[in-house]
């Protein structure tokens, strides 16, 4: 009966890194694999030692070959896993270096901000720790709880709502300042993508070109994958093309549709590189 039901569990979890893997890290499927392996070592070990008898209950050499068959289906996941590793591991490089680099050029332009200050990048993906501590803070200076998983702290609509206002009459340079107040006071919450971008949006509007791809940047990095990471994507691309840098600009639009294929902004792409004659 034992035998049954570890076959069964095996099965089971051969199958599993398929239907799971959008919510485990391959760490998770990494150690499933192995403890998978190790419980068919078992298995094996025990069909052996239970002799002929055993051997001929169990379906004869048949039971040996099915084995056989797991483990190489098992080794053959397992080098799958290292495989996908190494390529998510050079995604993330390859895009934290890209950041980096725009990070010193933004900085370049920008006045009063000196390039050798600028450090490494965060990981793209990976938290920042200044902002793990900020978001601790935030009940503090909100006078709420801190947003999480999309929950709004107490005042966040009312203080975004404010600060689009402002934006909306034409006052530029407040907003911003509004924005950017908004984004260090609720860091992480629903909103602050949008203020983010609605900030670099301000500054534009304001004549502050360079303030403006430092915002996008800086919304981008703070979440390469939400909501507004795409549109924050593009009007950088866009800024670093009216300051003069057109290899970057060019090189971040590119960046546009090849991450987020089915975006609104990947279809406003064209249009971006055609005006600054990108190849």
């Amino acid at each position: 009966m034992r035998r049954v039901m570890l076959g069964t569990a095996l099965v089971l979890a051969l199958a599993a890194p398929a239907f799971a893997a959008d919510k485990q890290t391959l760490a998770d499927i990494r150690a499933e694999l192995a403890q998978v392996s190790a419980q068919l070592q078992e298995l094996r070990g025990e069909l052996v030692a239970s002799g002929a008898s055993g051997l001929q209950a169990a379906g004869g050499a048949s039971a040996l070959q099915r084995m056989d068959t797991m483990e190489a289906e098992l080794t053959r996941l397992t080098a799958m896993t290292e495989q996908l590793k190494d390529r998510v591991d050079k995604v993330v490089k390859d895009g934290t270096n890209r950041v980096g680099d725009l990070e010193f050029r933004v900085c370049e332009l920008e006045e009063g901000c000196d390039p050798s200050s600028v450090g490494q990048a965060q990981p793209l993906g990976g938290a920042a720790p200044a902002a793990d501590a900020a978001a601790a803070a935030a009940p503090a200076a909100s006078g709420g709880a801190a947003p999480s998983g999309g929950t709004m702290a107490m005042n966040e609509q009312a203080d975004f709502d404010r600060a689009k206002g402002v934006l909306d009459q034409g006052d530029f340079r407040a907003a911003a300042d509004l924005f950017k107040t908004f984004a260090e006071t609720y860091p992480g919450g629903p909103l602050t993508g949008d203020a983010g971008y609605l900030r670099g949006e301000a500054l534009m509007k304001a004549g502050d070109v360079p303030g403006a791809a430092r915002a996008w940047l800086d919304g981008f990095s703070a979440e390469p994958e939400g909501k507004r990471a795409a549109d924050d994507l593009l009007e950088l691309g866009k800024a670093l093309g009216t300051l003069g840098q057109q290899t970057e600009a060019c090189a971040t639009l590119a960046e546009v549709p090849a991450r987020f294929p089915s975006s609104e902004a990947a279809g406003k792409v064209a249009a971006a590189q055609a005006s600054l004659g990108c190849r």
